[in-house]
């Protein structure tokens, strides 16, 4: 019997109680799921940063840990944690965040805000530039920025991808490296943040990548709240630069009510709902990768300690 330990927060243990149990079942695993084990005798955690969960040195026969989320950046560093630790993919969170992106970049590049929010006989016929014609640069080509690139670029937009090390994808334009990203951004329309949260990504938008945008220039950050310098990106929205941002992800969570962002004419603040992780699929990928450990097989999605994702 396999002992399985869900380290996450109680309310979210109906949700996934369920799918998990039947994900397991599917792959043939005789397993023990629960809430609560003597530390000793847990092999698996599925776990969430924000559980009661903080110190993994009483897992003495622990063999890895399933983080639910696709963001690592709140357990990746913890000393106590030696052993495997996976992040979440799974086809639904990956839909959810193509739909956000591809939502939000047509919502802009068509200018929808204008007619949406139009006074009553206001008729304003300035049609928008097709998809060929808008630069768009997408930072982080992993699983979630990857999928965005590749759904914007069947649409026609001139996409242009970066990432931190080279990568080949077809039909998109790819960068990387320090003169890479001054190219990706140099004249970009629309910037689209997916990068993981680390000290080399923080502050990736700041007053000199920043300059580099096209007049006007709208910002989705659905990636992480550290990837932007606030403070600038404040200043260079009230000077017209940045023409809109578009922000699902913040330094605090919830973002505080007093926060300029809740109160400036050009944000938007969504509640970090870009990519939501759903039960039923996150199931399957996290049952598969107990079916592999078990098996003595790599684990899918496997955090690079050593880059911090």
């Amino acid at each position: 019997m396999t002992n399985i330990l869900f380290a996450a927060r109680h309310e979210r243990w109906p949700d996934y109680e369920q799918p998990l149990r039947d994900s397991l079942a599917e792959l043939g695993l005789k397993a023990d799921l629960r809430t609560d084990f003597p530390p000793e005798e847990v092999d698996y955690i599925i776990y969430a940063p924000n559980s009661a969960v903080t110190d993994f040195t009483p897992f003495t026969r622990l063999k890895a840990v399933m983080n639910l989320w696709a963001g690592v950046e709140a357990v990746v560093n913890n000393p106590t944690l030696t052993v495997p630790l996976t992040r979440m993919v799974d086809p639904a969170l990956t839909q959810g965040m193509v739909e956000w992106v591809t939502g939000h970049t047509l919502r802009h590049h068509l200018g929808m805000d204008t007619h949406i929010h139009a006074k009553p006989g206001e008729w304003i016929s300035q049609a928008p530039p097709v998809a060929w014609e808008r630069k768009v640069t997408v930072l982080g080509l992993g699983e979630l920025g990857r999928a965005c690139a590749e759904s914007l670029a069947r649409i026609g937009f001139q996409v242009t991808g970066w990432s931190q090390g080279p990568k080949a994808i077809d039909g998109l334009r790819c960068l990387h490296g320090a003169e890479g990203l001054t190219e990706a951004l140099s004249g970009a329309q629309i910037v689209v943040l997916l990068l993981p949260d680390t000290p080399q990504t923080e502050n990736t938008l700041n007053g000199k990548t920043l300059a580099l945008l096209a007049k006007h220039a709208v910002i989705l950050n659905p990636g992480r709240g550290p990837l932007i310098d606030d403070d600038v990106l404040l200043a260079a929205l009230d000077s017209d630069q940045i023409g809109h941002a578009t922000l699902d992800t913040f330094r605090v969570e919830p973002l505080p009510a007093e926060h300029p962002y809740w109160h400036h004419p050009k944000v938007t603040v969504t509640p970090h709902i870009a990519s939501e992780t759903r039960a039923a699929w996150s199931s399957k990928t996290i049952a598969e990768n107990i079916r592999r450990g078990q098996a003595g097989e790599p684990f899918l999605y496997l955090v690079d300690r050593t880059r911090g994702y």
